[in-house]
């Protein structure tokens, strides 16, 4: 097993750990005292790379409970005095995403973004932010289970990417953030940050967090080659599947306190095809004696067009695994088997 490595952050001269500490269910599935063993666990284990969001927990989220996992995050920068050690992302929630925020009208203009930063950076206890994520896009795009767009179907009063460029760069020069990233992005508007950035000389877009497991390599399809080929990395979410990968939903089992039983609202892995592919993953897991969250893990961390690999986890036993798994060296063997599967059986939960 090797040590963590380190892979620049796009063009911005930042470092960060290639496992990030996802914490989505910090203040839902884990209390504070949980977080917090969870973040000295990671640095101890040489993870720098931190990300949450202003709409976190989400699993399940609530308008009392949101916020609480960068209010978590804030509590052990004040207490450890260990700022400068850690990458932090977050997020500004845009029109997608599922709930109002700041009553509604969350929308990716001026006065959002910048309500929505100085909230985050009050609750977060910093005064800077390392990275700056746009949580969804303004405009219309597809959700959870979409391919493509057929019609273009942007909703009443959708900002122009071009605002929201301007205030990532105002928010910049200011010193609030360091370098910005997208979520849940299409090459389409990539390409849109990349353009303005040539054209204007300022900021380019450092990062694309999106999905990216072996049962949804939608990434793979147009985005991989702005990332290797644009420095705008991967910062693949889901790597797990939401738990499927692992195995334990098999035979619709749902463990008490996992993740299907508290966020019954999240279908995107709960699809026709899903339980048949994750069985052929599991079979090639356990033909090459590997954990089948090992495989699913390890393959993500080794993709050349990942930055780094969001893991989350609800136990130190379960993000010792995680992060252990991670860093599995796949058999070429396996890698061979993998894509076999994936050619007759690709993204069935996209």
């Amino acid at each position: 097993m090797t040590d963590i490595a380190y892979r620049p952050l796009g063009q911005t001269g930042i470092q960060v750990s290639a496992i990030c500490l996802g914490t989505m269910t910090w203040g839902s599935q884990n209390s504070e005292a949980e977080a917090h063993a969870q973040i000295d666990y990671a640095l101890d284990r040489g993870i720098n790379f931190l990300d949450t969001a202003e709409v976190y927990p989400t699993t399940p989220g609530t308008p009392e409970n949101r916020g609480s996992t960068e209010s978590y995050i804030g509590n052990w920068i004040a207490g450890s005095g260990k700022r400068a050690q850690v990458v932090l992302a977050t997020k500004v929630a845009g029109p997608s995403f599922m709930g109002p925020v700041r009553g509604g009208d969350n929308h990716l203009d001026r006065r959002n973004i910048e309500l929505a930063v100085e909230d985050s950076l009050r609750r977060l206890r910093t005064d800077y932010i390392d990275l700056y994520q746009i949580h969804w896009p303004d405009r219309g795009v597809p959700k959870f289970g979409g391919r493509g767009l057929a019609a273009l179907a942007d909703p009443a009063g959708t900002v122009a990417i071009e605002e929201t460029y301007a205030v990532m760069g105002d928010l910049v020069k200011a010193g609030k953030i360091r370098s910005f990233g997208v979520s849940n992005e299409t090459p389409w508007g990539v390409a849109e940050y990349l353009r303005l950035a040539r054209e204007t000389g300022g900021p380019r877009v450092a990062s694309i967090q999106n999905a990216y497991n072996l049962l949804n390599r939608v990434f793979e399809i147009g985005l991989s080659e702005f990332a290797l080929r644009a420095d705008v990395g991967l910062l693949a979410y889901s790597p797990l599947a939401a738990g499927y990968l692992s195995g334990k939903y098999q035979g619709g089992m749902v463990p008490p306190g996992a993740r299907a039983a508290v966020a019954a609202n999240f279908p995107r892995y709960r699809t026709a095809r899903q339980a048949e592919v994750v069985a052929r993953y599991i079979g090639i897991a356990h033909a090459y004696g590997l954990s089948p969250e090992a495989l699913a893990l390890a393959y993500v961390y080794s993709r050349k067009f990942v930055t780094s690999s969001i893991i989350g986890a609800t136990s130190l036993a379960q993000l010792t695994a995680d992060i252990d798994g991670s860093l599995v060296q796949l058999p070429e063997g396996a890698l061979q088997a993998i894509e076999e599967v994936y050619s007759l059986n690709p993204d069935p939960c996209p």
